[in-house]
């Protein structure tokens, strides 16, 4: 009986099977309470950052980030030939951002939604100001940033900017500066540096900070959520501190590609 239910065509599970058992989530089970201190790092320390340039070998420049559970991929082509017939006497630079499939819990269906166009306006503000557009009339520079891992919007979008400038940077394009980004949230009377994803739900109010930090400049600031005005200029002050040191993260990524090449 039991030859004649065999199936030679198909791989056969076992005849017994039993449950999978799994471990408990110490995240899930034990949620953050006011007044008890942030676990895993400090209020004002940031994830560790992996940063690499020159990855891709078919654009002109290119960049990978990580950042524990944030992980992006970025490449820049250009600058070339604007499609357009009208003359402009400055550059355009259009980001494009995408999310694998597999980059959040549930499956995102491989469309550009809002989240998308979002997160790409918010790197490409961040960005424009201090690339040198002027010295490219009648040109197009494009970027393509994809999230590969997903932990907070927040930090995708600090993690896609900082990506992003080193890959222009990588591809030769004349700027003012490096772009860093950082993100912070206030979390009851605490102002938290880089939020995760499960961070960002109990926070109040959030903030992205994008600067120029050689020059001392601001290029985007993107607040949501609601906070005083005296926490968002704390957070201000906390995320440009921060980006000075992702700044010297960048820069000695840069000068490893250009050693190795």
């Amino acid at each position: 009986m039991a030859q004649s239910n065999f199936d030679r065509r198909r791989i056969n599970g076992p005849e017994e099977s039993y449950q999978p058992i799994f471990e408990p989530d110490e995240e899930v089970d034990s949620r953050w309470k006011p007044g008890t201190p942030r676990k895993g790092r400090g209020a004002r320390d940031i994830r560790p950052i992996f940063l690499q340039a020159g990855l891709v070998n078919q654009a002109n420049g290119s960049a990978y980030i990580e950042t524990e559970k944030t992980k992006i991929a970025c490449a820049v082509y250009g600058p070339r030939q604007s499609k357009t017939t009208v003359y402009n006497e400055k550059g355009r630079l259009n980001v494009e951002v995408k999310f694998a499939p597999f980059s959040c819990t549930r499956r995102r269906v491989p469309i550009r939604d809002a989240e998308d166009r979002s997160v790409a306006v918010q790197i490409q503000q961040a960005l424009t100001s201090a690339v040198r557009l002027e010295l490219l009339p009648k040109s197009t520079i494009d970027i393509f940033v994809t999230i590969i891992e997903n932990d907070g919007i927040e930090g995708c979008i600090a993690a896609g900017s900082v990506a992003a400038s080193v890959a222009l940077a990588d591809a030769g394009i004349e700027m003012l500066g490096l772009v860093a980004s950082c993100s912070a949230a206030v979390v009851g009377e605490e102002i938290w540096m880089d939020p995760t994803e499960q961070e960002g739900h109990i926070a109040s109010g959030s903030l992205v900070y994008a600067g120029m930090p050689a020059l001392g400049t601001i290029t985007n600031l993107w607040q949501s959520g609601s906070m005083t005005p005296e926490q968002a200029i704390q957070c201000m002050e906390a995320c440009q501190e921060c980006c000075a040191d992702i700044h010297a993260v960048m820069a000695q990524a840069l000068l490893e590609t250009a050693q190795n090449t």
